[in-house]
């Protein structure tokens, strides 16, 4: 089995950063938990509570996130990113 490299610090940073954006942009639109944000957007819920924790995440993935805020990615990245 393959072992995965280690993130370096400044990604790491960076995905925390978009954890924390999507975890303010979910109560924002008046879901409580990750769970049931996942669920009604068809994302596995497991996969996206680790998204909101700093974890690596697919493109693909972040597309389907980002419908479900119903934001561009430029609306996305225009809090907590300078």
């Amino acid at each position: 089995m393959k072992k995965k490299k280690p993130i370096d610090t400044d990604t790491q940073d960076f995905l925390e950063r978009i954890g924390k954006r999507m975890v303010a942009l979910r109560k924002k639109k008046g879901y409580k938990n990750h769970e049931i944000f996942a669920y009604e957007n068809k994302i596995p819920r497991a996969q996206y509570g680790r998204y909101e924790h700093g974890q690596d995440l697919q493109m693909s993935s972040f597309k389907k996130v980002l419908k479900g805020f119903g934001v561009t990615a430029k609306e996305f990245f225009s809090e907590g990113f300078e």
